[in-house]
C-alpha cells in the first residue's frame, strides 16, 4: 500500500509496489498454508467481528471528546457552506427549529446537487444565493435526483444494527439521535462514520488479524465501469460523473492508465467556498492545486493484499476509501469502506 503527495501535479509518479506500506512479506507465508486452514481462520475472524459488534453499542465508538456542529434548515446554503469549511468538516447534522426535530444530515452531495441546478437552470443563480437548507429537498426534484435517505439511529443500538442500517440506505455516515426525557424532544448525540466503526473494530478485534485471504479470493472492490477522469478534464465534468454514478471519488489516471490522483466530492467545497461557480470550468489539475494542505494523500492496495493488513493501515491512518492498481501503479479498480464493512457483516449470510 502506498501514499500519493496531497496535491500532485500531472506527472506520474514513480512506480510503487502498492503491498509494500502494508506487509511485503506475507506472501510466501500465505503460500506454505493449507488453504483449510486460511479459509478456517477467516471464518473464525468474520464471526469474532460480528460477535463484538453485536455486544457494543454505537455510543461506544465515540470518543471522549469530540466537537459537533449542528446547522439550522432556516440557515443559507451558502453560509453553511462557510461554516463547514472554517472548522474543517463534510457533514454536518439539520435541525428543524419550528418543530424543534432533526432534519437529516447535510453532505457534500447536497452541494453537487446546488452546482447541478445552476448548471441546469443559469438563469436562477440570483434564486441560487437566497436558497436556505430546507430548500434541498426541491432542488433534489428540480434536477430529477433520488433524495438522499436520512437515517439515524439510538445511541444504545447495537453497533451491528447500525451498520446494517448504513449497508441498506448506502450512507457513509449516520447520526445518533437520543431522546430528552425533560424537554421530550430529539437531540442529536454525534455522527457515526463508516471510518469510526472499522477504526473501532481495527483496534479492539485482534481477530481482525486472521482475515489473511487477498481482496481479488474474497471478491470485493468494484474493478469494471469505473469512472476516470485525466488532469485536463473540466472540473463540472467530473461533478456530472459523481452525480450520474452516485459516486463520491472520481481515480485520476494518465493516457497509460497509471493512477496521478482522485478528485473526491468534497474538493468541489474548497472551488464554491466564496459563493463563486466560475472555478468549475478549471481543469482537474489546476483544482487539485488548491485543495488544502492537510488532505492525507491517497491510499492504494493491489488485488493480492489482504483485510488484515487493510486493517493495519485503517488503524494507523484516516482511510477513505483504496484504489486498487497493480504493481506499475496503473489503475485497476476501487474498494470503498462500504465494500469492507459489506463482507465484514453480510459474507455468508442467508
Amino acid at each position: 500500500m502506498s501514499e500519493a503527495v496531497p496535491g500532485s501535479l500531472p506527472r506520474p509518479p514513480s512506480p510503487v509496489n502498492p503491498s509494500s506500506f502494508l506487509r511485503p512479506q506475507q506472501k510466501q507465508n500465505r503460500q506454505q498454508q493449507p488453504i483449510d486452514i486460511v479459509d478456517k481462520e477467516q471464518a473464525e475472524g468474520l464471526r469474532a467481528i460480528r460477535d463484538f459488534l453485536k455486544v457494543r453499542t454505537t455510543y461506544d465508538v465515540l470518543p471522549v471528546s469530540f466537537r459537533l456542529v449542528v446547522l439550522d434548515t432556516s440557515l443559507l446554503v451558502k453560509k453553511s457552506l462557510n461554516i463547514l469549511v472554517h472548522n474543517g468538516i463534510v457533514s454536518a447534522p439539520l435541525w428543524n427549529s419550528k418543530t424543534s426535530t432533526f432534519a437529516g444530515l447535510l453532505t457534500s452531495s447536497d452541494y453537487i446537487n446546488v452546482i447541478q441546478y445552476y448548471w441546469q437552470y443559469p438563469e436562477k443563480f440570483e434564486e441560487i444565493e437566497g436558497f436556505k437548507l430546507d430548500s434541498l429537498r426541491d432542488i433534489e426534484r428540480a434536477i430529477g435526483v433520488t433524495p438522499i435517505e436520512t437515517v439515524s439511529v439510538h445511541p444504545l443500538v447495537p453497533l451491528y444494527d447500525a451498520c446494517r442500517r448504513m449497508l441498506k440506505s448506502r450512507a457513509r455516515r449516520i447520526p445518533l439521535i437520543d431522546f430528552d426525557d425533560e424537554t421530550q424532544q430529539e437531540m442529536v448525540v454525534s455522527v457515526l462514520t463508516q471510518f469510526r466503526i472499522l477504526k473501532f473494530v481495527a483496534v479492539n478485534v485482534r481477530e481482525t488479524q486472521m482475515l489473511r485471504k487477498p481482496i481479488s479470493e474474497l471478491g470485493i472492490g468494484t474493478y469494471d465501469n469505473v469512472s476516470t477522469a485525466n488532469m485536463e478534464t473540466p472540473v463540472i465534468n467530473v461533478i456530472h460523473q459523481l452525480v450520474e454514478k452516485d459516486i463520491s471519488s472520481v481515480p485520476i489516471v494518465d493516457n497509460r492508465g497509471v493512477l496521478l490522483n482522485i478528485y473526491e466530492s468534497v474538493d468541489v467545497l474548497t472551488l464554491i467556498k466564496g459563493g463563486s461557480y466560475e472555478e468549475l470550468n478549471l481543469s482537474v489539475g489546476e483544482a487539485l492545486l488548491k485543495r488544502p494542505d492537510d488532505f492525507p494523500g491517497i491510499h492504494t492496495c493491489s488485488p493480492q493484499d489482504r483485510l488484515d493488513a487493510i486493517f493495519d493501515t485503517i488503524r494507523r491512518s484516516r482511510v477513505h476509501r483504496l484504489m486498487i492498481v497493480d504493481g506499475h501503479n496503473v489503475f485497476k479498480g476501487v474498494l470503498t469502506l462500504s465494500d469492507i464493512l459489506q463482507y465484514l457483516l453480510l459474507d455468508g449470510e442467508v
